[in-house]
């Protein structure tokens, strides 16, 4: 199970994984960058992805399958 984070970095949208130094996904808008790097993830063991705003602070965190989600209760 590997993290990844989607932010802005100068005009484009950034997928990278926590402890990656080069970005995995570049895009023009964060709905594809989530997108991208949300099948990336499914592809290769899930993991959690947190999406930030453009202001840099978390805005939402999803749990990607196939791993496992923290929370006990569905939805």
């Amino acid at each position: 199970m590997v993290n990844y984070d989607v932010y802005k970095q100068g005009e484009k949208w950034i997928g990278k994984r926590e402890d990656g130094t080069r970005a995995s996904v570049s895009a023009e808008t964060q709905k594809e960058a989530y997108d991208a790097t949300r099948d990336l993830m499914a592809r290769n063991g899930g993991g959690e992805l947190k999406l930030h705003g453009a202001d840099g602070k978390i805005r939402d965190k999803n749990t990607i399958a196939p791993a496992n989600d923290p929370r006990a209760t569905k939805g």
